[in-house]
């Protein structure tokens, strides 16, 4: 089963967020984390939450939504929908890279072919990442079973002398592989190491606490805590857009 779509909302005018909100909610399978009210705080939500998708306002006080996206790694970057009451932007909207984009007043039936096509272009992701040889499923021997974990699920595996710990919210699941061999098999766009014996799911990264000697403690969505090592501190910098210095 896909987990829900994780949604963001950016807009400067309360009313507009509130509208958007309400009609996000009664959708199925959405899952609003946060709104923001200007671009500072959506660009920090979007780094601490990793939402899938950002409904993004155009115009906005200080930083604007074109500003907010130039201010993401490419690659980091979450699904976006510009939502906005001028008409101007278009072009520029979907030259950086946008899914779609809502015109105020936009209907609930406009907002759902965005929506469709948000969740489109990810299962276009996730089919070229099994094209590619990423796993989409684990198998888990469970006494004479096999169960099957999706990777989505995962907020991060843990090494356990000759297994792997597969932790999926509160649950724990042991697999008897190795981390580098895991590893090769997970999508490094959905998956980074942060330690010789720790992996976590970029998406289930809920904040970020820097500690002394260039390490990081991660909060996951399960509400794990993680600890990164110095050696992995470019690739997690890089997996989660943190600058250089942080």
């Amino acid at each position: 089963m896909n987990r829900a779509l994780r949604a963001l909302v950016v807009d400067d005018e309360a009313l507009s967020r509130a509208r958007l909100r309400r009609l996000l909610g009664r959708e199925p399978g959405v899952e609003v984390l946060e709104e923001c009210a200007d671009g500072d705080a959506a660009l920090a939500a979007i780094r601490r939450l990793q939402p899938d998708v950002v409904f993004l306002d155009v115009r906005m006080p200080a930083l604007g939504g074109f500003g907010v996206l130039g201010a993401l790694l490419p690659e980091r970057r979450p699904q976006v929908v510009f939502v906005t009451a001028y008409a101007d932007h278009a072009l520029r909207a979907f030259e950086v890279g946008a899914v779609d984009y809502l015109l105020k007043p936009y209907s609930a039936e406009r907002l759902q072919a965005a929506l469709a096509r948000v969740r489109g272009l990810r299962a276009a992701g996730r089919a070229q990442a099994a094209a590619d040889g990423y796993a989409q499923r684990l198998a888990v021997p469970v006494g004479p079973r096999l169960q099957l974990v999706e990777v989505d699920a995962i907020d991060c595996i843990l090494a356990r002398a000759n297994y792997v710990e597969l932790c999926v919210g509160e649950r724990r699941h042991l697999l008897r592989e190795t981390m580098a061999a895991l590893e090769r098999r997970l999508d490094p766009q959905r998956f980074v190491r942060i330690h010789r014996s720790r992996i976590v799911r970029i998406e289930a990264v809920r904040d970020v606490e820097t500690l002394e000697e260039g390490r990081y403690l991660l909060r996951l969505a399960g509400g794990l805590r993680v600890a990164s090592s110095t050696g992995y501190r470019p690739r997690l910098q890089a997996a989660l857009g943190l600058r250089g210095g942080g």
